[in-house]
């Protein structure tokens, strides 16, 4: 099944979206990469849905990338003694360490490191920054604070806090079990929240061995602020607009989204667009203009993947919230406009081999007009450095690595086929032209750039760069 667009499609999994039949669906719709959110999914059910992923996988042919989210640290107040309470601007209220019940003057916030850290003039956002509190007078027991805005708190809400640098990892004692978990199962990404530093990643790369991708969600400013430190870190970036809206102004976010997109493509790291993109398809069966729009500003700034939250995982038309957001994509990416925007956003090459024959690679085929670009890789460096120069000639990625064409399945533009090893120069050409004909990249007549690094087998050693003609018998004519 080729896609006919080079922007990947992220659908998260939910009630609306658990049963295989609707996997397989979603799928043909053009999702991608299937995203688990372990805040509301518990170890059975999660093995359970990919088990159902994998075996839509094994029933279509298409290698399906499972990327799974983990909760973070949550941080909330305690309870009311009288449930929900209204509050006054101007009026004081108290977060402390008593664990009794609150009232409309004061509520338990079970976090001493919060207590610890928060200092006068910082800001506190209860309920996603429904209720804005700035601190007034602290101790290691209790944070005086100032209503700013709102006027209502209720039981177990939120707490964020854009002004403080809390020292704890982003790993919480929930997020190890799962991360245990969810590895057990060979998930291919996994997205850690709620990152402030680049140390925030060590414990999870030190647990997953290389076992599966990190992702960085890009949801706090002490993240943006560390930005190019992360990225470095990182295999992966998300742009979780959320809580990034919640603790930064509104009408920051959008810069900062480009920010974000053109480090990422900068460094050669897929980047995913996420929040609230289509909506209000939870209940309508069509999107806002608005939310068209959203998407399309993603894929004209050349974002490796966009996503799907509630939208599939618990509304009304998750089948159609995929199918809207491809033909969104796919629309996008025949605009005029496109391939120049596109260039105009490229990063020059690193002076490496690798970059260097995916500069040219492209080059070639866009000026010959090739077919296709076809990247051996076996640990998805070749295919990663083919898509950050955004080619506008179609890239299939040929990998006897299983677990690397997963994971290429949310990068952009990659067109990903499992086959064995070639065994020398003159099996991967003919190797290469089979394929590129049996998933109708090419016909008999047509030319294909072939990249890989020589000898075989080399991790990261992209050197070699060949063009071959299609024969009829789909093997390689002559090169």
């Amino acid at each position: 099944m080729r896609r006919a667009r080079k922007v990947k499609i992220l659908a998260t999994l939910g009630p609306a979206s658990s049963d295989p039949a609707v996997i397989r669906r979603l799928f043909e719709a053009g999702a991608d990469v299937f995203r688990i959110n372990m805040s509301h999914t518990g170890h059975d059910d999660m093995r359970e849905l990919v088990r159902r992923i994998r075996d839509v996988e094994a029933d279509i042919g298409r290698p399906i990338g499972i990327l799974a989210d983990l909760q973070g640290p949550k941080l909330r107040v305690g309870t009311f003694a009288d449930g929900p309470q209204t509050l006054k601007v101007g009026q004081t209220f108290t977060l402390d360490d008593d664990p009794a019940p609150g009232d409309a003057t004061r509520v338990h916030l079970p976090h001493p490191e919060i207590l610890a850290s928060v200092e006068p003039g910082h800001r506190l956002l209860i309920d996603d920054g429904r209720l804005q509190l700035k601190a007034v007078k602290t101790s290691r027991r209790s944070i005086v604070t100032e209503v700013v805005a709102g006027d209502r708190i209720s039981d177990r809400k939120g707490v964020s806090l854009p002004d403080t640098d809390l020292p704890v990892g982003a790993l919480t004692e929930k997020d190890r079990r799962d991360l245990d978990a969810v590895l057990a199962t060979g998930v291919d990404w996994i997205a850690l929240s709620f990152i402030q530093r680049p140390e925030d990643l060590a414990e999870a790369r030190k647990i997953a061995r290389g076992r599966a991708a990190i992702m960085s969600k890009i949801e706090k400013p002490q993240a943006v602020s560390r930005l190019a430190e992360i990225i470095e870190l990182s295999d992966a970036l998300m742009v979780a607009r959320g809580d990034l809206g919640v603790e930064m102004p509104l009408e920051a976010v959008p810069g900062m989204q480009k920010q974000i997109t053109r480090a990422a493509r900068r460094a050669g790291k897929p980047v995913v667009v996420a929040t609230q993109m289509l909506e209000s398809m939870i209940s309508a069966p069509v999107p806002t203009r608005a939310e068209v729009s959203d998407v399309s500003i993603a894929v004209f700034e050349g974002a490796d993947a966009v996503m799907l939250s509630a939208e599939s995982a618990a509304g009304q038309y998750p089948v159609e919230a995929v199918a809207m957001m491809n033909a969104i994509a796919e629309q996008v990416e025949r605009d005029p406009l496109y391939p120049g925007i596109i260039n105009a956003q490229r990063s020059e090459p690193e002076p490496t081999g690798a970059d260097a024959i995916s500069l040219a690679a492209r080059q070639i085929g866009e000026t010959l007009r090739l077919s296709a670009i076809i990247c051996y890789t076996a640990s998805g460096t070749t295919g990663l450095r083919a898509a950050r120069e955004r080619p506008q000639t179609p890239v299939v990625a040929l990998s006897p690595v299983v677990e690397t064409a997963r994971r290429l399945s949310l990068v952009w533009g990659m067109h990903c086929v499992v086959t064995p090893d070639a065994t020398d120069l003159d099996d991967m050409v003919e190797r290469a032209c089979r394929i590129a004909q049996a998933e109708d990249y090419g016909r008999p007549g047509d030319r294909v750039i072939i990249t890989a690094g020589v000898p075989l087998r080399t991790p990261g050693a992209t050197n070699m760069l060949r063009i071959a003609y299609l024969g009829s018998d789909g093997a390689s004519h002559r090169g």
